[in-house]
């Protein structure tokens, strides 16, 4: 009976197509819109996860979110060294600055200052030169791409290719030379301004001058301790917050989730996606299985009890779903593949794989359920009339 289900399914090629196609957009746009979603939301703690030796940060208790700095007193870093269970303590400044390039144009940058004495805090990985060498006069290191993007040199001539910005180039900094000593490689932060890392002696000297100039204290705990009740410790002892980074992941993320459009701009696409693929495939399955009655009838007419008619009816809901979710996520995985390396943010957990598949098992049940109501209702006498 299955065999005959599935000759019943692919004999109408049009109508089988119309039915896959139908699952395929609705799957690839939930994949797709969803993949670009997490990447955006991956990037808006794109600092937090390359900053990998922390197991603490703490900053001022109205901090939002990881670029919603609220400088601290340089005093208050010896406050959470003397807490107990912290293992040690480092500065990391940041903040917004114009660098002007050799041609004189100029473009905002993210400054990481690091720790002096350990450069804890520093970038994830180098693409060329050390982390050590920021210990040299005047040096900074530049992400990747913002050296090869935005702080690329440009020439006269706007045919030419932008010269990547290289180790030994010169930088100025609020009026102030700075050298590349480094080129280094993380994730593109959710505003992809280009990331310039030095010592935090030398960033609060780039920066405009302010009173207060400590962005965060970087944590280490003791090991053996939980990081959850050192934290505990540090806001009773110091009145400041403290997170752990999943903790600090989350309040950045909630507050991107909780104060901008961004959830609703994807959720929108995803769910008119999701209706345009049901309808599509419940009008097709069910007209197919409409053409297709007369069969059904006859089948009926010799002896097929109803539950054996509606199982071939999931089996062919089932079938179109297999191709449909194969499809499209494989599609929405090429769009992501074609466009690694770019400025697109994309991001595919198994997850959202997961959360695909359900939505196709929806949508193939809905239009089985429209289907099966006209099997049960109908006579096997239909068949023989005129």
């Amino acid at each position: 009976m299955f065999r005959v289900a599935l000759k019943m399914l692919v004999g109408d090629s049009a109508r089988f197509f119309g039915i896959v196609m139908g699952v395929t957009l609705a799957c690839f746009v939930i994949a797709q819109q969803g993949s670009i979603f997490i990447g955006i939301m991956g990037r808006t703690t794109a600092l937090i996860n390359d900053t990998t030796y922390p197991d603490i940060w703490v900053m001022d208790p109205k901090v939002q979110y990881i670029d919603d700095t609220k400088p601290l007193q340089d005093t208050q870093l010896y406050r959470v060294r003397g807490v107990e269970g912290v293992a040690w303590a480092g500065r990391l400044y940041k903040g917004m600055i114009r660098a002007r390039m050799e041609n004189g144009t100029f473009q905002n940058c993210n400054l990481i200052g690091i720790e002096d004495s350990t450069l804890v805090g520093g970038p994830p990985a180098m693409v060329e030169g050390t982390v050590g060498e920021l210990r040299r006069a005047d040096a900074v290191i530049v992400d990747e791409a913002g050296a090869t993007t935005r702080l690329a040199r440009r020439t006269g001539n706007p045919e030419d290719a932008p010269i990547p910005l290289a180790v030994g180039d010169t930088l100025e900094l609020n009026d102030r030379r700075a050298v590349v000593v480094g080129i280094s490689k993380g994730t593109r932060t959710f505003q992809s301004q280009p990331m310039i890392y030095t010592t935090y002696s030398r960033a609060v000297s780039f920066a405009p001058k302010e009173r207060k100039s400590l962005s965060f204290v970087l944590v280490g705990v003791k090991p053996g301790l939980d990081a959850q009740e050192v934290c505990k410790r540090i806001a009773e002892q110091t009145g400041l917050a403290a997170y752990t980074r999943a903790q600090f992941r989350w309040v950045t993320v909630e507050y991107y989730l909780k104060y901008t459009g961004i959830p609703i701009n994807f959720g929108l696409a995803v769910g008119l996606g999701f209706l345009i693929g049901t309808v599509i495939t419940g009008f097709m399955f069910y007209s197919f299985t409409l053409d297709n009655l007369r069969f059904l009838g006859t089948l009926k007419a010799m002896g097929t009890g109803d539950v054996k008619l509606l199982w071939m009816i999931l089996m062919q809901a089932l079938v179109v779903g297999l191709l449909g979710f194969g499809i499209g996520v494989g599609l929405a995985s090429l769009v992501g593949w074609l466009n690694r390396g770019s400025a697109l943010a994309f991001l595919l957990p198994w997850q959202l794989v997961v959360v695909a598949g359900a939505a196709v098992v929806v949508i193939c049940m809905l239009s089985a359920m429209l289907s099966m109501r006209r099997v049960i209702l109908l006579e096997p006498a239909v068949v023989f009339k005129g």
